[in-house]
């Protein structure tokens, strides 16, 4: 049975992520500050900012084991304003950095890592240079936070020309739902701009879960990264009144149907086999 630690196993989507990869036959060791309520992994407390801990959690401890075959690292401060800009620049670059050197030291090869939709240039107030948004355009940072994931993408980079056999899945998520959360999803109908902040887009966090297994069974080796949200937005209205209202002089890549989400999933969908299955509509 191939061991996967996950960092940040007890935030909103680790959860989700180790749920799914216990059910998929996964041994999988949960990094992270507190245990989950769960309790469905092993957990080992760690600060990641800590390079002696994470070299020493990824390398083995003790009797409980002796090997990690693949990291997730999801760990962060989740969010711009949460703390000061110095403390989540320090905090986010320092872990993500920490977490791949101590890998290689450890021997392990496959790595996914949370990116974030930020990179894309939300909030846009500065409108995207076309939609749907995807992987195509530089990175936009428009907050610290943004600022470090953008810095991630390109230190991972340049550490998978270092190490050639290095598989880094890097994934873009969009705001992460669990069902209880979307009770709150007809009353953006009645503001629109209330979400327009991400082009009225989420992701539910058991496909969350879904393109993180999705990214270590990827085939290869390098760096890739994905937009990972849901198919569909928040909003009742359709898509293509939703842009013709809110973004009537941007560019159309190609044309939108019914009630599909402004960030492109195309291409999880061709390389991951990414298949979200799952939609806030079949539980409001």
């Amino acid at each position: 049975m191939a061991r996967v630690a996950v960092t940040g196993g007890s935030g909103k989507l680790g959860r989700a992520a180790v749920r799914d990869l216990v059910e998929h036959g996964w041994d999988v060791v949960n990094l992270d500050r507190a245990p989950s309520p769960d309790n469905l992994a092993p957990f080992l407390s760690i600060d990641l900012t800590d390079y002696g801990q994470v070299v020493g959690a990824l390398t083995g401890v003790d009797d409980r084991y002796d090997r990690i075959d693949a990291v997730v690292h999801l760990a962060a401060i989740p969010a711009p304003g949460l703390q000061a800009n110095s403390a989540i620049f320090r905090n986010n670059i320092l872990s993500t950095y920490n977490v791949f050197a101590a890998a290689k030291v450890a021997g392990i090869d496959n790595i996914v890592w949370a990116s974030s939709e930020t990179v894309l240039g939300l909030p846009f107030e500065t409108p995207p240079p076309y939609l749907p948004v995807d992987e195509e355009y530089a990175p936009r940072p428009e907050s610290t936070y943004s600022l470090v994931k953008t810095l991630e993408e390109t230190m991972v980079g340049e550490l998978c020309r270092w190490n050639p056999r290095l598989k880094a899945t890097g994934l873009r998520f969009s705001n992460v739902m669990y069902v209880e959360d979307y009770a709150a999803f007809p009353a953006f109908e009645s503001d629109p701009t209330l979400r327009d902040w991400n082009l009225w887009s989420y992701i539910d966090a058991r496909d969350g879960a879904l393109a993180i297994r999705l990214g270590l069974e990827r085939e290869g080796t390098g760096k890739e990264v994905f937009v990972i949200a849901s198919p569909d937005t928040v909003m009742s209205t359709p898509t293509p009144e939703l842009v013709k209202a809110h973004y009537p002089d941007l560019e159309l890549k190609r044309p939108v149907e019914g009630h599909e989400t402004l960030l492109s999933i195309d291409k999880a969908r061709r390389l991951l086999g990414y298949d979200p299955r799952h939609t806030w509509r079949d539980h409001v």
